[in-house]
């Protein structure tokens, strides 16, 4: 315990000696390792605040996919079309996080929803989905570890990669191992600087098209030439030829909005779950879709979609709209400001890729699905056996140095990129078979720590949007028809597909039924923990304390 005069120490009491609380044990609801290790083994501790969780889930989206991709989207769609397709998209997530925000404050364990799959709906489809995210985060932490050394080539482009691949992933690592709220804290820090970025283009879009650049006053002028919506592979007298263009960018829109549901992954070690996830799940999307929808909003004012460097296909900042409208203003100075941001944010990817991979092993350990040594823990509750085995992957990024060898890894890529849409996807079915065994084993929704809005429908509404969007995903692969270009775009429906039939098939597992259904293991009904909340008496702190909690 901190000493009293440490206010940010959250004090925890109950009728049992005081003792610092940790994520309960798969077999009993009061331990989080299984019978097969010793009991006496040190597991994983609530030490993530508030606004760690708060940041996570904003960090864990806010990246590469808006400061650079969200420029093509522009390209694509038009500045209406891609819009309105963020717009969209944020609604769909809005439905998962709030699924996923029912069923997190209920059983808060780590790994979280890729348990819930396995608990809910069928044990295969937990041993695919958790196969399929974990690796999806640990090959975007080799991708993040490439695009480090190219942002830094930006400045001196005589440097290979390969030194910047091998020191960042030292230090990625290195922050992984230590307590939980090392990396909360140095997430929180990194994800502000992203925060802070967006909010001064929106301050700087505001005076821009207000008239304070060099093109003078801008208004709406770009949406009426070229046009507030782009044709996209078909001929643009046909009006079907903007809907391509509009899909097209409704793709890429949920790959920027992934990473949202990390607040899922980080339950099981975040202190006063019953408060702090559903205040995260709430707080967080609102923030999330307004950073989106506005900065896409002005980007579509400030910069003509037809604008070549939009689709130039670069990795550092000079691909990224927020460069390409200030030099359209006549300022010189942000690129180089910006590339430095985009350390951070690449820096706070492969932060949470590391944390989320590991923490989806040790999940995966304690349904059965992986070896019980990933649930292996520091006296300080990191699972560092789980830590390395994610890490590891990292050094796949070393195949970027190889032309041939990186065709591979934009294979391997692909994988990571649809993951997010199967997460989603399976969040939303867990969620539905979740209320189903609610309402069998007799317990209110009433009772719930936080209740989704309109279920069940919201939950089907997104199914069927991920879904749809999983399968549609590779259109252009046949516009026209690339055998290539197909398989890139589906292998990792195919691997999710060859998993769940796989372990389906060895295994003989059946449908969860609703009745069976495990809702006591980890469920915060079990905890008898009193947390004391510390609150601000300071103007400034209260401020403070409002927009992060």
């Amino acid at each position: 315990m901190a000493s009293p005069g440490n206010h940010d120490q959250t004090v925890l009491s109950s009728d049992k000696e005081k003792k610092e609380y940790s994520a309960p044990r798969h077999d009993d609801a009061h331990s989080f390792a299984s019978h097969d290790l010793e009991t006496n083994l040190p597991q994983l501790q609530r030490k993530l605040k508030s606004r760690h969780l708060q940041m996570i889930a904003i960090g864990g989206t806010i990246g590469t996919g808006l400061f650079i991709g969200s420029g093509g989207a522009i390209a694509k769609s038009g500045p209406a079309g891609a819009l309105i397709a963020y717009i969209f998209i944020g609604s769909v997530v809005y439905s998962v996080m709030m699924s996923l925000g029912e069923m997190a404050t209920y059983v808060p364990v780590s790994g979280g929803f890729t348990s819930y799959a396995s608990r809910f709906v069928d044990t295969s489809l937990g041993f695919a989905m958790s196969w399929m995210y974990w690796f999806s985060w640990a090959i975007t932490f080799a991708l993040e570890l490439v695009a480090t050394g190219l942002i830094i080539n930006y400045w001196n482009d005589s440097l290979s990669i390969a030194i910047f691949i091998a020191v960042f992933w030292v230090v990625i690592t290195a922050i992984n191992l230590l307590p939980v709220s090392f990396y909360g804290e140095t997430e929180f820090w990194l994800s502000s600087i992203k925060v802070i970025t967006v909010v001064g283009f929106l301050i700087f879009g505001i005076c821009i098209n207000a008239g304070a650049g060099q093109q003078g006053y801008i208004g709406f002028k770009y949406w009426n030439d070229p046009g507030a919506f782009n044709s996209y592979l078909i001929d643009q007298s046909k009006p079907v030829s903007k809907f391509v263009g509009f899909w097209a960018v409704l793709v890429q829109a949920g790959f920027s909005y992934q990473g949202t549901e990390l607040v899922g992954i980080a339950a099981g070690e975040t202190e006063n779950p019953r408060k702090n996830v559903p205040a995260a799940i709430k707080k967080t999307f609102y923030r999330i879709l307004f950073f989106f929808v506005f900065t896409v909003f002005f980007i579509g004012i400030l910069i003509p979609s037809d604008n070549p460097d939009l689709l130039s296909g670069a990795s550092d900042a000079s691909a990224s709209p927020f460069v390409i409208a200030a030099k359209l203003a006549g300022v010189k100075v942000l690129p180089d400001i910006l590339n430095a941001v985009l350390l951070t944010v690449v820096l706070s990817a492969a932060n949470s890729n590391v944390y989320s991979g590991s923490r989806v092993l040790v999940s995966l350990a304690q349904d059965g699905n992986a070896p019980k040594f990933f649930q292996l823990t520091t006296k300080q509750g990191v699972p560092w056996v789980a830590v390395f085995v994610t890490s590891a992957i990292g050094f796949l990024g070393f195949l970027n140095l190889s032309a041939n060898a990186g065709e591979v890894f934009e294979w391997l890529l692909n994988i990571s990129a649809v993951a997010g849409f199967i997460a989603w996807s399976c969040i939303s079915i867990s969620h539905i078979r979740f209320m189903a065994a609610l309402k069998a084993q007799n317990i209110s929704r009433d009772s719930l720590p936080y209740k989704a809005l309109g279920s069940p429908w919201y939950a089907w509404y997104a199914f069927f949007f991920c879904v749809l969007i999983i399968i549609t995903q590779g259109f252009t692969a046949f516009m026209p028809w690339n055998t290539s270009d197909f398989f890139v775009a589906y292998v990792s429906l195919i691997l999710f597909v060859v998993l769940y039939v796989g372990h389906k098939l060895v295994f003989r597992t059946g449908f969860v039924k609703p009745g069976e259904a495990d809702l006591k293991t980890g469920c915060i009904d079990n905890d008898d923990t009193v947390w004391e909340e510390y609150e601000p008496t300071t103007p400034w702190g209260k401020f403070f304390h409002s927009m992060v909690c």
